[in-house]
């Protein structure tokens, strides 16, 4: 939900340093990385590299490049640490120490943590929820294309490269605008089903061309970060509203506030930019840690509220 726009506009802040960040534009960095690729990756040595490489790093996408940066920027942190200066970042991000082929290892288990949170929830609302709620199709959508973005998020912090880093950002886009799409199904679809079905034609043609213009057009960083903090707050004010207007006549809705006003709350994390304690664990990491109870949280009351749903349109049945 609104967690979402938060962990975008830090990826957007490290995303617009990524092409020189103080580390990777220190002299010493650069020649060891230089010197690095020329003694590694190329010819007989290439293949020595190769033959020696585990094959789950191969798979995962590590290069020779790759590891030439990975060892030049601990080279480089040293001297730092020895001088006594802060620690750098390398494009946008701080060094992490690499667990097997994980490039950022907290982040990478906290966000499958987070989709497997959201797939022991979807099986319960399964569960425990007829397929003839009324809310049931749309919770259902919602369920998958949160763990499809929880997904792409694991897989961009286990290894970033261009396609990684857009598929994190667009399946995160199409998170908050889902839950946009559902908060408008539940304040307004339920009685006007044609004005659902407008607005989604609406989301999808939106996100249809933000997608396009990133991928085809230019992938600005700047805009993207415009974009997602908009429909972020369109997300919370909507949501936000319709509990605080319904909270005293349902008391299940209590829950969803505060999911709400808890994923605005720890999304101040993403302000505390430190390095990484023991070169592993940083504010988003802590971060993505903190939201794995919220979204039990929130299936919790889209369960509730489903069932609340369906009890009362068999009693309207009964009357009609």
């Amino acid at each position: 939900m609104a967690g979402q726009t938060a962990r975008l506009v830090l990826l957007a802040g490290a995303a617009a340093l990524a092409s020189g960040s103080q580390g990777d534009r220190e002299p010493v960095y650069r020649d060891c990385v230089r010197r690095c690729e020329g003694r590694n990756c190329s010819g007989d040595a290439l293949k020595h590299f190769r033959s020696r490489q585990p094959i789950y790093m191969s798979l995962a996408g590590w290069t020779c490049q790759d590891d030439c940066k990975y060892e030049c920027m601990w080279v480089t942190v040293g001297l730092y640490l020895q001088e006594g200066q802060e620690v750098p970042q390398f494009h946008g991000k701080w060094p992490f120490s690499r667990f097997l082929f994980f490039q950022e290892p907290a982040s990478a288990v906290a966000s499958f943590l987070n989709g497997l949170a959201s797939l022991v929830m979807l099986c319960r609302y399964r569960t425990f929820v007829p397929a003839s709620s009324p809310m049931y199709p749309t919770c259902m959508a919602f369920a998958g294309v949160s763990l499809n973005a929880w997904f792409w998020s694991t897989v961009f912090h286990t290894k970033d490269t261009d396609l990684t880093e857009k598929m994190d950002y667009f399946c995160a886009s199409t998170v908050i605008l889902h839950s946009i799409y559902l908060c408008c199904v539940r304040t307004v679809g339920l009685q006007r089903p044609n004005v659902a079905s407008a607005f989604r034609a609406l989301l999808l043609l939106m996100l249809t061309a933000h997608v396009s213009y990133l991928s085809l057009v230019r992938f600005d960083y700047g805009y993207n970060l415009a974009a997602n903090v908009a429909i972020g707050l369109v997300n919370l004010v909507w949501w936000l509203a319709w509990c605080l207007w319904n909270q005293q006549q349902l008391p299940h809705v209590r829950k969803c506030m505060a999911v709400v006003l808890l994923l605005q709350g720890l999304s101040l994390l993403e302000l505390l930019d430190f390095p990484p304690l023991f070169w592993i664990l940083d504010a988003h990491a802590i971060w993505h840690i903190s939201t794995i109870p919220v979204h039990v949280l929130f299936f919790r009351f889209l369960e509730e509220d489903s069932l609340y749903l369906l009890k009362e349109s068999k009693a309207t049945g009964k009357l009609d």
